[in-house]
Formats: structure tokens, sequence, C-alpha cells
């Protein structure tokens, strides 16, 4: 199917695609497109005009800038996946990454374009979560910061007001985010994760002193998973106290079932794969 029409714009500034998506909600934003065009040729997405904002070479940066990774929100899944800077300090976004969709997805769709458009099931939020990352965004109005607890907040929906774009995504530098993973459950052909799961942890004499576990692809928007985040702190790390932990993997919330894998299938192998991940850093 061919998208509606549209009209095109390029635009060389970052204050340029803001007054322009204000011009109507109608308008949308292109970076990557690889969330974007697939909606419009089901026509599921219908904008009137295109602002693309993949010629903003500023927005593509990652560096350390001491207290936290600075990512710029154009930087593309390859560049998130292959980055030094990002595997020292926070390896589960990089983990993310590297399992994003096929080489073609990770050469061009950006970290930035997949936070905004937030699919249920896409990668990053998981990740996102675990390392505790916020969001740096931009509107007419001035910028303002998202902390990732606070950014999904439901089905393909985020805490991004109207006229603002995802500009950087900060994750702390520490310990606890230095020792951190993602894993997932693939579906066979889209890549998509049926569970993702990224942790972030920091021990102490053996024992467990901090936690934060994301999951992505459960719900119908990424959560943090207090359940398992509480039974583990304080606790030695070992076998048992691990798998004890995970059993409370989406523990009270609602989970996604579809064609492909039901409900039940995915609160079990939310299970499996937080078991997974807590066990490769510990």
């Amino acid at each position: 199917m061919y998208p509606a029409e549209f009209d095109y714009v390029k635009v060389s500034s970052l204050e340029e695609a803001i007054s322009l998506k204000q011009q109507g909600d109608e308008n949308s934003i292109l970076a990557g497109g690889h969330s974007l065009i697939p909606a419009m040729k089901l026509r599921l997405s219908t904008p009137k005009k295109l602002i693309d904002i993949s010629g903003l070479n500023q927005y593509k940066n990652i560096s350390n800038n001491g207290s936290h990774i600075s990512i710029g929100a154009l930087c593309t899944h390859k560049q998130c996946a292959e980055s030094d800077v990002i595997q020292q300090n926070c390896p589960a976004l990089s983990d993310a990454a590297s399992v994003i969709g096929d080489p073609h997805v990770r050469n061009k769709g950006t970290i930035g374009g997949a936070l905004a458009h937030s699919d249920p099931q896409a990668d990053y939020p998981g990740a996102i979560l675990a390392l505790n990352a916020t969001m740096v965004v931009k509107g007419s109005s001035g910028g303002r910061t998202i902390a990732a607890d606070d950014y999904f907040t439901g089905l393909w929906e985020t805490a991004l007001g109207e006229g603002e774009l995802l500009t950087e995504i900060r994750i702390p530098v520490n310990p606890m985010n230095a020792n951190s993973c993602y894993v997932k459950f693939p579906q066979p052909a889209s890549r998509y994760p049926y569970v993702g799961c990224g942790v972030a942890l920091s021990s102490s004499g053996g024992n467990c002193s901090d936690i934060r576990v994301g999951f992505s692809g459960v719900g119908e928007w990424a959560f943090r998973d207090a359940g398992i985040e509480n039974a583990l702190k304080g606790q030695a790390l070992n076998s048992s106290s691990i798998a004890a932990a995970a059993e409370k993997a989406a523990e009270g919330k609602a989970v996604l079932s579809d064609h492909f894998v039901s409900e039940e299938y995915r609160r079990a192998m939310s299970k499996v794969f937080a078991k997974r991940a807590i066990t490769k850093v510990s």
C-alpha cells in the first residue's frame, strides 16, 4: 500500500522543526523513519507534512560528560550498539541496540525516534528504565528533563508534550549502570521482544545492595518491576535468591496476549528472562 499524499520539509535547525510541528498535530517528525514510514504505508499514520530532522548532526554524538553519558537523539542503533563509551558505562543499552531488527534497521533507525514512538514491544524501554535514564526534551517554551520512570505513560504514549522533541538521552555514570545487561526472547521474524528484560545491579559483600529491573514487550507499556527489586535487595546473590526474586516477575501487571504468545506464556517467560538477566550481572 502507498502512503497518503504529504508535503516534505528537511529542516536545518531544531527550532525550525519545533515551529513546523506546532503548525498542526497532523505534521510528523521524521528521523530514521523505521517506525513512521511503515505506519504511513499502512495508512495508520497520514501526516500532512513530514519534518525531516535527519540533517541535524549535532544530535548524533555520544559522549561521557563525567556524571552522565550523553546520547544524541539522532544516534543510530548501530552507533549505540558499537559505542565504547556505552559498552563500558551502560552495557544494557548496547545489548538492546545490538538486537534491534536487522542490520538495515540498525544502520538507519535512531534511539530518539524509537523512544518517541514508544512501541510497547520495542527493546530500548526496558534498558532505559533499568539504567535510570533521563530524557532531555525541547519545545517552544524551552527545555526540560523527564525521568525514565515518568516517561512511558501508556500504550504508544509518553510524557512528551505537544510540540516537544526528544533531543538527548542521559544515563548516569556509576558502578551499578556499568554492571548492567539486557536479554530478550525475540519474535523470530520481526525480532521484537516477546519479553525483554534490562537489569542494573550493585552488590556488596556478596549481597545485592541495589537493583533496577525494566521490562519491554510484556505489558501495554514498559515498566519497572518493583516485585523483583524488593525481593532481591539486601539478599545474598545466589541461585536460590535470584530464582525466588525472578518468580515475582510481572506480578500484579497487565500482560499482553496476542496470536503469537499468550498472556500465560509471556508471564512464564518473564520469569525465565529475569532470572537470566540477573544471573548475568551477579
